[in-house]
């Protein structure tokens, strides 16, 4: 049990700089995601695929 929480916050930490990482390499096209708890939860729970599901909504609504 202790281990699955530890792997899960370590996976909240990764996908944190990932999503930092991502908005320094597309802040050029305003491609802008915030880091908040909803974002790295969704990045932490669903992966990838989170990722481009939120640019798409991004790209769609603004």
């Amino acid at each position: 049990m202790i281990k699955r929480i530890f792997d899960f916050l370590k996976k909240i930490i990764f996908n944190t700089f990932f999503l930092y990482g991502y908005n320094l390499i597309a802040a050029p096209l305003n491609l802008f995601i915030p880091i908040n708890i909803f974002t790295v939860l969704l990045l932490s729970i669903l992966g990838l695929p989170a990722l481009i599901g939120l640019m798409i909504i991004l790209l769609v609504i603004y």
